[in-house]
């Protein structure tokens, strides 16, 4: 048997058991592979927090992602980071679509570790982790040249915050200008943002 975590569009994370999924001639395949995008049949029982797998069947398999261990790594990042945020049976439309889209994006991809951070990015502002990048972020107020960054406070600070604050650091305007378009551009062009140097 196999117990598998999935993010679905109609439930969100689930977690579920497949009887017999280890099997050489397993009647799920390879549909509870890691990366693999799958209509699944789930029976739930009493209060039992497993649903049971009864049929899985393959839309998308991106067996790249398995073949290659920089696509991987790439890939794993995006699936932990939802694993990590989510909470089940919370589900999350535009969550789905932009893990399947930043699944897509790393399986077509000649630099895997630029993409992953663009959809960690937008993962992180669709599950109410986006960094204040407009303004101050403990006081409201616009920030000016040269910009600093608090963790604590949740994105940029101004001069007088940073002072007061712990642990900033400064933020390159580039570095600002590559989170702001991560977070806005249309999923179908956000790929063509690519991070190097400092801003990566």
């Amino acid at each position: 048997d196999r117990i598998v975590t999935f993010y679905t569009l109609r439930f969100g994370k689930l977690r579920g058991i497949g009887r017999g999924a280890r099997r050489v001639k397993s009647r799920f395949g390879s549909a509870l592979e890691p990366f693999v995008y799958s209509d699944l049949n789930l029976f739930e029982k009493g209060n039992d927090p497993l649903f049971r797998i009864t049929q899985a069947d393959i839309r998308e398999s991106f067996g790249t992602l398995r073949e290659d261990l920089g696509l991987m790594s790439a890939a794993a990042r995006l699936v932990n980071l939802v694993d990590a945020v989510t909470a089940e049976a919370d589900a999350g439309s535009r969550i789905f679509e932009t893990l399947l889209d930043g699944l897509r994006a790393v399986a077509g991809s000649s630099d895997p570790v630029s993409d992953t951070l663009v959809f960690q990015i937008r993962l992180l502002g669709q599950t109410g982790f986006r960094p204040q990048t407009d303004q101050c972020a403990a006081c409201g107020r616009p920030c000016e040249s040269p910009m600093q960054f608090s963790p604590t406070s949740g994105g940029l600070v101004c001069d007088a915050c940073a002072r007061r604050a712990n642990q900033c650091f400064p933020l390159s305007p580039g570095s600002l200008a590559f989170i702001q378009q991560a977070s806005r551009l249309a999923p179908n062009v956000v790929t063509r943002l690519k991070a190097a140097g400092q801003v990566r």
